[in-house]
């Protein structure tokens, strides 16, 4: 297993990790096969979107804030109860194919760490499985 560490530098913000996740399958030289992408927090998530336009990230911190208010009346008492929910919405683990040491993502597509409760050091962990030849 490879531990990517990811410092956030906003309470609420998606990382573009997609060329660390290259690097990482071309450093373990994975020809074919599947990524195993898995973030072990409880206040932030994993996605894949759009990474050409930085307004795409904007929009949907905006969305996630709306359908998320801070102003429920939440139980948890740390005060980031909107931070576990969004990583609930979001999730913790990504499987992406990998074919001749690429990531096989759509044109306009990236993955993103989804920070809800920033800043903070976090981890992303990465897991290879070889793929048959065929």
């Amino acid at each position: 297993m490879l531990k990517l560490e990811i410092q956030t530098v906003r309470k609420e913000e998606l990382v573009d990790i997609t060329d660390r996740v290259a690097q990482a399958i071309r450093d373990v030289n994975l020809k074919k096969g599947i990524a195993l992408i898995y973030a072990p927090h409880t206040t932030c998530g994993l996605t894949i979107n759009e990474n050409a336009d930085p307004d795409v990230a904007t929009d949907i911190l905006l969305a996630l804030r709306k359908a998320v208010p801070d102003n429920l009346p939440y139980a948890h008492l740390e005060g980031n109860s909107t931070a576990h929910v969004k990583a609930s919405i979001t999730g913790s683990s990504l499987q992406l194919m990998v074919e001749d040491g690429e990531l096989q993502l759509g044109r306009w597509q990236g993955i993103f760490l989804a920070e809800f409760d920033g800043p903070r050091k976090r981890q992303v962990w990465l897991q290879f499985i070889q793929g048959s030849l065929l």
